[in-house]
């Protein structure tokens, strides 16, 4: 069984967004986040505990972002990028910063890559069909070349 960490406080998401309001649970964040004059309800949830948990190999410190459908499209990439550079700053532990969108939308998934996430595949959640992209940090992507070297040796 994976031992899933709590979510760390409230990310601080840098100039020009703010975190109006906010619900903590144990391993889910509900926020209300602002800026650019608009107001966007945002999920951040473990996939170890949320709805992800059986689609695909999980670490205990994946993160799901979710953006409610009230952001309008033209900030959803900027939205998107500072809430995941908020997620890994804040866990340090986190290899996967995950956003879902329905399968078959093109124009979600475009949001999603110009924000700098990548599809990896797509999930039946039984209800749903979503596509999975993701956004790692520089220590989980950054591969060493130096194929005669013995890592740690």
């Amino acid at each position: 069984m994976i031992t899933v960490p709590a979510l760390p406080a409230g990310p601080a998401l840098g100039a020009g967004w703010e975190v109006e309001r906010e619900s903590r649970r144990r391993h889910s964040a509900d926020l209300l986040v602002a800026g650019d004059g608009v107001r966007v309800e945002v999920r951040l949830e473990r996939c170890a505990a949320g709805r992800l948990r059986d689609s695909y190999p999980v670490s205990a410190h994946d993160v799901e972002v979710r953006v409610g459908d009230d952001c309008p499209r033209a900030l959803l990439p900027g939205l998107l990028r500072v809430l995941a550079d908020a997620v890994l700053r804040a866990d340090t532990e986190c290899r996967r910063v995950v956003h879902a969108v329905p399968a078959g939308d093109p124009a979600a998934r475009t949001a999603a890559e110009a924000a700098g996430f990548r599809y990896v595949v797509d999930v039946d959640l039984g209800r749903q069909e979503l596509g999975l992209l993701v956004t790692e940090p520089d220590w989980v992507t950054g591969t060493d070349i130096d194929l005669d070297r013995v890592p740690g040796a």
